[in-house]
């Protein structure tokens, strides 16, 4: 295994997937909640942290399950935040004998079209290498890091991001992610995995469009943050740890969609 993981606590497996431009101090204040009841598994995902770079053609969910049989578990919980998300709901779709509970965050989405208005923003960051600065300004002062930056987490999104261009402009001039086919807006009304999705009030409206593809799920509850943006872990983590906790011990009971004030 390849990938740099820490594991922390014991019992009931949890392994948590960060978002792309992060790694896994994404769940810093999130760990230590968790890992009061669970096995927490958080790992730097390739290109990431203490990872290796990725190679030509990376494949995320076959990397997630490669940690999955490294560790010799059969099934876990997968928390996914952003494309950690997409990663893990891709992975509930293909292998979902590996899943026990699927709990998203915020999760971007295969195969799902994003706005004109989205795509240039990522376009406009990548224009701007390699003026790391510029791509911080670029990056940092979105509606996507709103709330974070006017906290003390503001500094950890910095270094994450700071690090994240930096190995970016190493990586393959041809690199690519793979997928699995066909793509995950197309199956979702096949994911068989009892869903968490939580979202912050702020965030991106692409993302809440991501959010209303996800009720074709059959077995998922929606939960909205009241003075959150896209950057949850790092915010919200004492609300998540609750709504975590609670899902993973007594699923999707009641309400389809709540709202946490």
């Amino acid at each position: 295994m390849d990938l740099s993981f820490e594991i922390t606590g014991n019992g009931h497996p949890v392994v948590l997937i960060h978002s792309g431009g992060s790694d896994r101090r994404l769940w810093s204040l999130l760990i230590p909640l968790l890992s009061k009841h669970y096995r927490v598994i958080a790992f730097d995902g390739r290109g990431a942290g203490e990872s290796p770079n990725p190679i030509k053609h990376t494949n995320y969910v076959e990397d997630v399950l490669s940690l999955l049989d490294y560790l010799e578990l059969k099934q876990a919980t997968l928390i996914g935040h952003s494309m950690g998300g997409q990663i893990a709901t891709d992975l509930a779709l293909t292998y979902p004998e590996r899943v026990s509970k699927l709990v998203l965050i915020a999760p971007s989405l295969t195969g799902f079209s994003y706005s004109k208005e989205f795509e240039q923003y990522h376009n406009k960051i990548v224009e701007a290498a390699p003026n790391i600065e510029m791509m911080l300004e670029l990056a940092l002062y979105s509606p996507t890091y709103q709330v974070v930056i006017h906290t003390p987490q503001k500094d950890l999104i910095v270094q994450m991001l700071r690090q994240h261009f930096e190995r970016m402009l190493k990586w393959p001039a041809d690199f690519s992610m793979k997928w699995p086919r066909p793509p995950a807006v197309e199956q979702l009304g096949q994911l068989k995995s009892e869903t968490l999705f939580m979202i912050g009030k702020l965030d991106l409206t692409d993302n809440f469009r991501v959010a209303d593809e996800f009720h074709k799920v059959p077995n998922i509850r929606f939960i909205e943050i009241k003075d959150a943006d896209h950057m949850l872990p790092l915010t919200h983590a004492e609300v998540l740890y609750q709504e975590i906790t609670t899902f993973i011990k007594d699923g999707n009971k009641n309400a389809t969609y709540t709202r946490r004030e």
